[in-house]
């Protein structure tokens, strides 16, 4: 079926169950929802498929504007707001359409009513319950990791933020033959990756937290790390306002959670309110507020969760967190908090940038979605247990390799996981979009064929025009993409060294994502310091703060939630988290091997150094740093790695212009081992006190009691937070769900070590006879340098074939 008989047997379908309801006279403005909300905007266009959908239903239940359709309530009630926000017209209901009155249509449980009803999007609101943005079980896997709960260790992933289950077994319920075989075999490989079903992650009581403190990390994850999820709606602060389920990304929500459209009835001045009551999803979405117009999904919005762990929100759009809040502004005072910290501006990824696009491209960044599937954001019906679980695009997919078109790689090429591919066939282009999404995304022009991701489904907004790679943004904008082996055979490499890195390498492209160079920058969050605090404060009041899970799980007919009315905290539990760092970096981050096999950044993930402050306010566990015993076996040393982890990650920060050579290949911090090889900061194991000292044995000279440490002890921690290799042995966690990740072997540390390359020539000066014969006097250059070795390297050459 095409997509305009498609949208036709909606139409029909929904009139249908429209008469089904019964004849109703359909309620004018004045007498039906708008007698109140008049002036309120259209969920979409007036003139959209979708909106004729709507109003088509919703007329027969006497409210022709289609409000009913979504919201549920009584249309025909005028008067009393108490009964218009009461029920649901009951053939409606009947016919799986709202059970009652919904105030947000898309929050999780009712949404099956509202965005997943018949004809309209069936099916996501069920991927959705199971994907990552609900259950974040990597997330929670990853962090009591850290705290050293053997659970989620051997990369086990047994919890999420609900019981869930797969009930249709390991077929995915969306994507291609090709996908749905590639995932089979994908989830058989990696079982502990792809669990059938995820308990709640548990709370354990304060008394159990007191005999094992370690416990409190459960505290720390449901007060503190699982309030992004989409059951939830988050904490009423500048920058994480939202919507529930849904409507967390389809609804926009401006920074500062104020609503801009004409609706009388709801503030324009309350924060915590959605910026226009629109739609906001594809190119053909456009949302119109009183003075812009825009199609996609805000970069913006999907930082109301993605500005915390990876980061990977704001990095996108340049940011990175840190104390100051400089420069100064008009009022003398330092940057509003956004997502509750302060921002320095490093430099957006390349697809983010406004003003430098590639000659002959429009002006304009891109969207997360332009690069992201709907597989990516809503999943595929399975569990997936880690980011990497879940994601289906590689860089590759649009770019190809020096070697290849994108359409003449292999299906699973960037994610090999140590497969030889070599054999495999080209997995070539797609003819029609994913069926599953035809129905409701902007259907473009395949061209040539639209382009296909290494699992195998189709980009619908990526096709191929000859040689040539053409992106469809959803904000309007049509780009090429620069297609590497289209650069290679027209010979338009921007440098020399791009070339080298690039095409002659071969190994280069063979092990390393191409983020490892391009991302240049990467926040590194060095030390989490986490205090969880049972105690009382300074008042004698027991501290206590939101539990996102317990609040989430109270979940009301309406499909609000215990938190999610405006002002109101939610469901407390026992304890309150305070936390610190040791200090921030953003440049030459750390190199190691990602859970796909290949050469990636790493930036610190959970690196918790724990304190317990039990409900005496005593400490009962201070500084503290989980082991890794699992990671210690896996690896097959003798050393104990700490818990504290450097995580894998593509992190969303891609430069033009990439690493260069020697910050890889000359710096010991990149290859693991600490920066400045790891010289710096080895005293963490004892108390530093700042006092009169007795140089002869560094003890105070003033007696106990009459000095104070000033840097208490971390136990254990004999190195810097960037070192991961120490004396041959890995010393922290390296990525805590799959068997690949680690860090960069032996033999790729030696091959890529180029720390003693400048002494090849320069210890000779010490030979004042050899010396006088190949220097001359002043100093060179760079480019003179270069080529002096490449003269040298010509003259061997030269030699060699005498």
């Amino acid at each position: 079926m095409n997509r305009n008989r498609l949208r036709h047997a909606g139409i029909s379908l929904l009139l249908l169950l429209g008469g089904i309801a019964g004849s109703i006279a359909p309620a004018s403005a004045k007498s039906g929802c708008l007698a109140c909300h008049k002036g309120i905007e259209d969920i979409r266009d007036n003139k959209s498929v979708m909106m004729t959908m709507i109003k088509g239903l919703g007329a027969p239940h006497g409210d022709s504007e289609g409000c009913v359709v979504c919201h549920g309530g009584n249309p025909m009630e005028t008067k009393d707001k108490a009964k218009a926000h009461k029920g649901s017209p009951k053939k409606l209901a009947a016919a799986k359409g709202p059970q009652t009155f919904y105030p947000d249509p898309g929050a999780m449980d009712i949404n099956k009513f509202t965005c997943g009803q018949a004809s309209c999007h069936q099916g996501y609101p069920d991927r959705l319950e199971k994907a990552l943005m609900n259950t974040e079980a990597g997330k929670i896997q990853g962090n009591l990791h850290t705290w050293g709960i053997k659970e989620v260790q051997n990369h086990k992933v047994p919890w999420g933020n609900y019981d869930v289950k797969d009930g249709d077994g390991p077929v995915p319920s969306v994507g291609t033959p090709e996908y749905k075989a590639y995932m089979k075999d994908m989830m058989a490989a990696h079982k502990e990756q792809f669990p059938a079903s995820l308990k709640q992650i548990p709370q354990p009581s304060v008394a159990e937290i007191e005999k094992d403190p370690k416990l409190a990390g459960f505290t720390y994850s449901r007060q503190q790390c699982q309030r992004c999820h989409v059951t939830v709606k988050g904490r009423e602060k500048r920058g994480d306002y939202r919507g529930q389920g849904c409507s967390s990304c389809h609804v926009p929500y401006g920074t500062e959670g104020l609503y801009e459209g004409n609706d009388p009835t709801i503030s324009k001045t309350e924060k915590g309110h959605l910026l226009t009551h629109q739609l906001q999803a594809t190119r053909k979405s456009v949302v119109k507020t009183s003075h812009a117009e825009y199609s996609g999904i805000p970069v913006e919005s999907c930082n109301h969760c993605h500005n915390r762990g990876k980061r990977i929100g704001v990095t996108y759009q340049g940011l990175m967190e840190f104390p100051y809040g400089s420069p100064w502004n008009a009022k003398g005072s330092k940057q509003p908090k956004l997502h509750t910290k302060k921002y320095l501006f490093i430099s957006d990824d390349l697809h983010h940038q406004y003003n430098q696009s590639r000659p002959g491209n429009p002006k304009g960044g891109m969207l997360c979605q332009d690069c992201h599937t709907t597989i990516d954001m809503h999943g595929d019906g399975n569990i997936p247990g880690t980011t990497l679980a879940q994601v289906e695009i590689e860089c590759q997919d649009c770019h190809g390799t020096p070697e290849k078109y994108p359409w003449e790689l292999p299906l699973g090429y960037g994610e090999e996981f140590k497969k030889d591919l070599s054999k495999s066939k080209a997995r070539g282009l797609a003819d029609a979009p994913l069926q599953e999404t035809a129905a409701f995304a902007t259907v473009y022009d395949k061209a040539d064929g639209y382009l296909k991701t290494t699992r195998g489904n189709p980009f619908g907004n990526v096709v191929r025009k000859g040689k040539k790679v053409i992106l469809h943004s959803a904000t309007g904008n049509d780009f090429e993409v620069p297609v590497l082996k289209q650069i290679k055979e027209e010979g338009s490499w921007k440098s020399p060294n791009a070339e080298v890195a690039m095409s002659k390498v071969k190994k280069h492209n063979e092990s390393l994502e191409c983020y490892t160079c391009h991302a240049s920058w990467v926040p590194q969050c060095y030390g989490c310091h986490v205090q969880v605090n049972y105690g009382k404060d300074k008042k004698g009041k027991a501290y206590h703060d939101t539990d996102w899970i317990a609040s989430g799980t109270k979940r009301n007919a309406d499909g609000s939630t215990a938190e999610s009315t405006l002002g109101v905290k939610g469901i407390q539990s026992p304890g309150k988290v305070f936390e610190t760092r040791s200090y921030l970096r953003w440049e030459d981050p750390v190199l190691g091997i990602n859970g796909e096999g290949r050469v990636t950044p790493l930036m610190p993930g959970c690196q918790v150094v724990y304190t317990v402050i039990d409900r005496n306010n005593k400490a009962i566990a201070l500084n503290q740093i989980a082991k890794s015993e699992d990671e210690r076996e896996e690896l097959g040393q003798k050393r104990t790695p700490l818990g504290i982890d450097m995580a894998p990650v593509q992190p969303h920060s891609v430069q033009r212009k990439a690493r260069t050579c020697e910050s890889c290949h000359n710096n010991p911090k990149a290859m693991g081992y600490g920066i400045a090889g790891g010289v710096f900061q080895t005293r963490y194991v004892e108390d530093i006190v700042e006092d009169l000292i007795d140089q002869k044995n560094g003890k105070p000279i003033a007696k106990p009691g009459n000095y104070k440490i000033q840097i208490p002890k971390i136990e254990d921690l004999d190195f810097d937070w960037s070192t991961i290799i120490k004396d041959g042995q890995q010393v922290q966690t390296v990525g805590t769900h799959w068997p690949l990740s680690r860090a960069l072997p032996k033999e790729m540390r030696d091959a890529m070590e180029r720390t003693g390359l400048c002494m090849g020539c320069h210890r000779e000066m010490s030979n004042a006879e050899l010396w006088a014969k190949v220097s001359t006097p002043g100093q060179l250059t760079d480019e003179q340098h270069i080529e002096m070795l490449n003269k040298m390297l010509k003259t061997y050459a030269e030699s060699k074939g005498k």
